[in-house]
């Protein structure tokens, strides 16, 4: 699967999961974690759509540190026991392979000669 269709199932299940979240969160936490989520892959689309390396390279270091601001969200709402612990570690392995997957573009495109 793209990478950026495994960033977008990331920011779908996240979409699904914050559904529930208490109203209070309508406007801090929830809208914090979507955000971040559908980042990723609107950062890894912009990437792709660059012609510069040094352009395309930013935007993957964007993607990247998305991806780890989700992860600190998804450990947040873990420990507030929004989310089970289940559910918060399927989605860090999930984001974790995506970095791993992110870095492996990085290290390929600076590469290239």
């Amino acid at each position: 699967m793209p990478v950026w269709q495994e960033a977008m199932e990331i920011a779908t299940t996240i979409f699904n999961l914050t559904e529930n979240l208490p109203k209070k969160e309508d406007y801090g936490f929830t809208s914090q974690i979507r955000r971040s989520a559908l980042s990723i892959s609107a950062n890894i689309a912009e990437a792709f759509g660059r012609n510069h390396t040094a352009d395309k390279i930013n935007f993957y270091y964007y993607a990247r540190g998305s991806i780890t601001e989700t992860q600190s969200h998804i450990e947040y709402g873990k420990q507030v026991k929004y989310f089970n612990a289940d559910q918060s570690d399927k989605l860090d392995g999930q984001l974790s392979a995506l970095l791993k997957s992110t870095n492996q573009i990085i290290a390929s495109i600076k590469t290239k000669p």
